[in-house]
C-alpha cells in the first residue's frame, strides 16, 4: 500500500469474497486503536456488534454482489476498547488477477456531535454575553438569529440522517434496521401483553433471470414496481420493509396465524395478477407467527423455512411454518 492511500484522512479496509480483511491503511487502523496483526486476515464482521453484522451480511453482500457497489451505508464498528463509532460505508468489488476483492471507504459520523457541540458553547457566550454588556444587544442580537438558524438547520439535518439511516434507497421502504427495531418493539409488546403478530418474508421467484435477461436497471424497476404494490395492499399499521437484493419482510401486527396466512395469500395473488411494466413475475411467501419460545432470530428463521418450502414446492405459493412443523428436522438446514 502506498503511502498516500495509507494516510489520506478516510479509513480503507479490503477485503475478500468471504470477508476476511486483507488490507488496512494506517488512518483507520489509528481511529480505532488496532494493529494492522489486529485485523488482516480477520473476518471483518469481528469488529462488529450482533445487529450491525446482520445489517452488514444481509444487505451490503446481496447488494455487492448485484450491483458491485454499495453506498452510504451506515454502521458501527467496534474500536480496540470496545466502543461503538459510527461510519458512513462506501464499497466496490474489483477482480484482481482472477481474484475478487472488495475496497471499502469509511467516513467517521462524529463531525455530526462536534457541530452540536459548537452550537451550544455559542449559544452559552450569548447568554454570557447578555449579561456582561447591555450595549452589544443589537450585536448579541444577530448571533442569537445566527444560532438559532444553525440549530433549525442542524435539526433538519439530523431528521434527514435519521430518516437516511433507516431508508433503502432504491425502493424507498423501511430498510433492515429499521426492521430489526420494529421486530424488537413488537417481541417486547408480546412478551408483556402476549398480543400477537406475524412475519412474512416475501421473495420474487427466478429474480437472477430478470436481471440476466432484461438487465439490472429492469431489475430495480421490477423492485421499486413490487414495493409499490406490496405497499399499496397493505395496512398503514403493517411494517415493509426490503430485507436486501429481491427480498422483502411485512410485520403484520395483532395478526394470529389464519390470518397471516390469508393475508400473505391475498398479497401473492395481487402480485401473480398486477400488470408489470418489464416482465410479469410471481412471489414466494414464508409466513411465521410469534410464540412464547420465540426471539427475533428464530422467528425470522421460521419464517425462512417456510419460505423455502415453498420455493421447493413449486413457487409462486405461501407456506406458514406451521404447516411444515412435522417435516424431518433436516430440510430446515438447508439453505433456499
Amino acid at each position: 500500500m502506498n503511502d498516500r492511500l495509507n494516510f489520506i484522512p478516510c479509513g480503507y479496509v479490503s477485503i475478500s469474497q468471504t470477508g476476511m480483511v486483507t488490507e488496512v491503511n494506517h488512518t483507520f487502523l489509528e481511529w480505532m486503536g488496532y494493529t494492522e496483526e489486529d485485523l488482516v486476515q480477520r473476518h471483518f464482521e469481528s469488529i462488529m456488534s450482533p445487529a450491525n453484522k446482520l445489517i452488514f451480511h444481509t444487505h451490503f453482500y446481496p447488494y455487492i454482489r448485484l450491483n458491485g457497489h454499495v453506498e452510504e451505508l451506515f454502521l458501527s464498528l467496534k474500536d480496540s476498547t470496545g466502543q461503538l463509532i459510527p461510519f458512513i460505508l462506501n464499497g466496490r468489488r474489483f477482480e484482481i488477477d482472477g481474484v475478487e476483492v472488495i475496497d471499502c471507504i469509511l467516513v467517521q459520523m462524529g463531525k455530526r456531535i462536534d457541530y452540536e457541540r459548537e452550537l451550544w458553547a455559542a449559544k452559552n457566550q450569548i447568554e454570557k454575553a447578555y449579561l456582561e454588556q447591555e450595549q452589544a444587544l443589537a450585536k448579541l442580537k444577530n448571533i442569537h438569529m445566527e444560532i438559532e438558524k444553525k440549530q433549525a438547520e442542524l435539526v433538519e439535518y439530523n431528521a434527514t440522517l435519521k430518516e437516511l439511516s433507516v431508508t433503502d434507497k432504491l425502493t424507498g421502504l423501511k430498510n433492515r434496521r429499521f426492521f430489526q427495531e420494529r421486530l424488537e418493539g413488537c417481541i417486547a409488546r408480546h412478551s408483556k401483553t402476549g398480543q400477537l403478530f406475524s412475519v412474512l418474508i416475501i421473495d420474487i421467484d427466478h429474480f437472477k433471470k430478470v436481471n440476466d435477461t432484461f438487465g439490472h436497471q429492469a431489475g430495480d424497476d421490477v423492485l421499486k414496481q413490487l414495493a409499490d404494490t406490496l405497499t399499496e395492499h397493505s395496512h398503514d399499521k403493517d411494517t415493509i420493509a426490503r430485507l436486501g437484493g429481491e427480498e422483502f419482510v411485512i410485520i403484520l401486527p395483532g395478526t394470529d396465524a389464519h390470518t397471516a396466512k390469508s393475508k400473505a395469500e391475498a398479497l401473492r395473488f395481487v402480485v401473480e395478477h398486477a400488470e408489470w411494466r418489464i416482465v410479469h413475475i410471481t412471489v414466494s411467501i414464508g409466513v411465521a407467527t410469534m410464540t412464547l419460545e420465540d426471539s427475533d432470530l428464530t422467528l425470522l428463521n421460521k419464517a425462512d423455512q417456510a419460505l423455502y418450502v415453498s420455493k421447493e414446492n413449486g413457487r409462486n405459493r405461501v407456506t406458514h411454518y406451521e404447516d411444515i412443523s412435522n417435516l424431518h428436522p433436516q430440510l430446515y438446514m438447508l439453505d433456499k
